[in-house]
């Protein structure tokens, strides 16, 4: 076991052994607090600390000095800038995970000296905006003593930093977090050296006793993450029930209404009140700290200053936000052809048919070429399905296999990253290809190269392309813009960037299916939560990556209905049919819906529940016009699809530690059914409530409701009481028979009665 529960080990990455030639350089007192160009400047001097477990300075060494620079954004978001290497250009350097909106205007800052008027003896320094509020105040006056005891020595000096993002609510660095002065549990801004390079540094904030954290991307965890220390590593989630995730996201959200965005790609560490209660601790693998303070009086503001920073979601096409049939795989024209055909004859609303990994010529074989003996005219095929109302998707991964038609040209012009060295095959965890390299997004060459060959398949008529993998990449490879260790979390930001972009430009609608995700991803929707185990527990696990993703400034999700893999055999085994239709219904409520898995997936399979799922799907269709509604509020708010109750109820304490019901939109609460015995607890926050089934009207002040029995046909949801409700109301084939004129709107109140299914 290597876990010693000490901080410079377990969190600072110190060999325990202390055998490495690596140090610590702990930040002190500010010694010249300065303006320029509107950015606050402050010299802080760092000493080099003794290799030890109890810590203590180094003076052998002389202190080092690096400047943090201060900058404020509009009324409510501060920068925290630090750089210890002389790799970039500054605070200003390029960014792709960066999309600066009109609000990010920069204030200027301005420095006055608190205390007495002798410069050399001042109590620190305030930092003002251009429009008077206080924005930061370093405190440098000594503490208050009592001494009468030598037992222990004085502690060594530290940055006493207070931040006020939105002018009102202090964030203050972690500066007193030990319990004696050479035993520290966080460092309020230190950084670290091996071999004499800088290559760590970390950053953080004080936390209070019941402080409560959410978002950090798909965690499949609980909703309060208080206690919770994470490592940003995206990598292949392989079920939603365990620590691994597709999708990290380097921002948080306190119950203290602030949030912080961590602008890196590299791998880093994220400890919220976990390695200490009293700290939330950020450590960077690269020897640079660059944070975005966000302050709000609501999670909505908070979410959307955080979009105003990465940017904010595009709109989704009208198709996609019907149902979408696929399974891994369908082989053949004939065979999708017939299953498209039974759904519309057997009157099932379906807008999408998506080809999984075996549309090529060798299952798995990614070459962007249909099979031309199981796909004899692909143009013809594709067009037909159109005309029936189907868009097609296909599936791909950004890997090159050995034996794909492209591995030399792909080799021969660097489109992947050359391999230094053969390593374990990457890209699949059911395919025994060798996959030889990864495509360069970092390459301008090679992404155009790619969207050429997307280019091909979207000109025959296809719809949308299913960006699988990039939470891994080759890592003994070369790039050309980057090292793999900070390409890796980043690349998944600019693989969807590259297929959404060429998909917009050929068809017109702006889309991906995508799994992987970094910060900024959620400008090129959308997202899946990944290979989820169809069972009760793969269900509850989705639902929690998918409120804390929503909470990570994602506004479109979805998930493999009824779940992707089964058990005890993975992809053999049958979905119970009362998973599957509560899953339905889950997907219902979702912002997208898909049907996928290892095995059979179209509702006739299922007899026994198949006009149950029928009347689900036609209440999906009801309910796009509200959706849609609800798109186009989260494309320019701070708003997403998928709401955790602390939306709209940050003051509820109960609301922070809810992962199993949620508000779809502004106007509906859902709360899933998650077991075979139909039964559940069902919060409803402070309002007035009227069941969407029937009709009932509560008053709650915040309270649970026990339902037993619940039948399988229908599922508690509620709905704001006087909520004006845009509905379809007659049935559809597709979106592609829709008519927004007929739209009508439904009033829930005291005449409302229940929705019939």
């Amino acid at each position: 076991m290597q876990v010693t529960n000490y901080h410079l080990f377990d969190f600072m990455d110190f060999d325990p052994e202390l055998n490495r030639d690596e140090s610590l350089w702990k930040a002190y007192k500010p010694q010249k607090v300065y303006e320029k160009n509107g950015d606050v400047m402050i010299e802080v001097p760092f000493q080099k600390q003794v290799l030890s477990a109890e810590m203590s300075a180094d003076t052998d060494y002389k202190k080092e000095i690096y400047t943090l620079v201060l900058r404020q954004y509009g009324d409510k978001i501060l920068r925290v800038f630090a750089d210890f290497t002389e790799e970039s250009d500054g605070i200003d350097e390029p960014s792709e995970m960066l999309s600066f909106s009109k609000a990010m205007e920069k204030q200027p800052l301005s420095v006055v000296r608190l205390g007495s008027e002798d410069m050399d003896s001042s109590d620190g320094w305030m930092i003002h905006s251009k429009d008077g509020k206080k924005r930061a105040v370093i405190n440098t006056r000594e503490p208050l003593l009592d001494r009468w005891s030598d037992l222990q020595p004085d502690p060594q000096e530290t940055f006493d930093l207070r931040l006020f993002p939105d002018g009102k609510k202090e964030i203050r660095l972690a500066a007193y977090d030990h319990f004696s002065p050479p035993r520290y549990d966080a460092l309020p801004l230190a950084f670290c050296k091996n071999d004499d390079e800088n290559e760590r540094a970390t950053l953080s904030f004080e936390c209070k006793a019941d402080e409560c954290f959410v978002g950090t991307g798909e965690r499949f965890m609980k909703m309060d993450l208080s206690g919770q220390t994470f490592f940003l590593k995206n990598q292949d989630g392989q079920g939603v029930n365990n620590r691994r995730t597709y999708k990290n996201i380097p921002f948080y959200i306190s119950s203290r209404l602030y949030g912080c965005f961590y602008h890196t790609c590299s791998y880093c560490k994220l400890s919220l009140a976990g390695q200490s209660t009293r700290s939330v601790q950020f450590l960077s693998n690269q020897a640079k700290l660059d944070a975005f303070l966000i302050g709000g009086n609501s999670i909505e503001e908070i979410v959307k200053g955080y979009r105003d920073i990465t940017g904010y979601p595009a709109m989704p096409p009208l198709w996609s936000f019907g149902v979408w049939m696929s399974r891994m795989t369908y082989f053949s024209a004939d065979e999708v052809n017939e299953i498209c055909q039974r759904l519309r004859k057997e009157h099932f609303p379906c807008d999408v048919i998506h080809l999984d990994t075996g549309w090529f010529k060798t299952d798995w074989l990614c070459e962007w070429k249909f099979n031309d003996e199981r796909f004899p005219n692909p143009k013809e095929f594709i067009q037909g399905l159109l005309k029936q109302g189907f868009k097609v998707s296909l599936w791909q991964l950004p890997y090159i296999a050995e034996d794909a038609e492209q591995i030399d040209v792909a080799q021969e012009n660097d489109y992947i990253g050359p391999l230094t060295k053969k390593q374990v095959r990457e890209g699949s965890n059911f395919s025994s290809l060798d996959y030889a390299g990864t495509i360069d997004f970092t390459y301008p060459k090679a992404t155009e190269w790619y969207k050429n060959l997307l280019k091909n398949l979207l000109e025959m008529g296809v719809k949308c392309i299913k960006t699988d993998f990039g939470e891994n990449i080759h890592m003994d490879a070369e790039y050309k813009g980057m090292k793999p260790e900070l390409l890796n979390n980043l690349y998944a930001l600019l693989y969807q960037k590259a297929a959404y972009e060429v998909t917009k430009d050929v068809t017109g609608d702006g889309i991906v299916w995508a799994r992987a995700g970094w910060a900024g991803c959620q400008r090129y929707p959308l997202h899946w939560g990944g290979d989820s185990c169809s069972s009760w527990d793969g269900m509850a696990g989705s639902l929690k990556g998918g409120l804390h993703f929503n909470l990570s400034g994602f506004a479109f999700w979805s998930h493999d209905v009824p779940g992707f893999h089964t058990l005890p055999n993975f992809m053999n085994s049958i979905v119970d049919d009362d998973v599957y239709v509560r899953w339905t219904q889950f997907g219902v409520f979702t912002s997208h819906i898909r049907y996928h898995g290892t095995n059979k997936r179209e509702p006739w399979h299922y007899p026994n529940i198949a006009d149950i799922v029928k009347k689900w799907w036609n209440l999906r269709y009801a309910l796009i016009p509200y959706i849609i509604k609800e798109s186009k509020k989260a494309t320019c708010s701070g708003s997403t699809l998928l709401q955790a109750l602390i939306y709209h109820h940050p003051e509820d304490k109960i609301c922070w530690h809810i992962d199993d019901e949620y508000y779809f939109g502004d106007d509906f609460l859902v709360a899933p059914v998650m077991n075979s015995e139909n039964t559940r607890d069902v919060y409803l926050p402070k309002g007035e409530w009227v069941d969407f089934f029937n009709g009932e009207h509560i008053v709650s002040e915040g309270k649970w409701i026990h339902k037993e029995d619940i039948p399988l046909q229908v599922m508690p949801v509620y709905v704001r009481k006087d909520a004006e409700i845009p509905f379809y109301p007659e049935h559809v084939e597709s979106t592609d028979d829709m008519d927004m004129e007929k739209v009508e709107i439904v009033k829930f109140d005291d005449n409302f009665t229940g929705y019939s299914l």
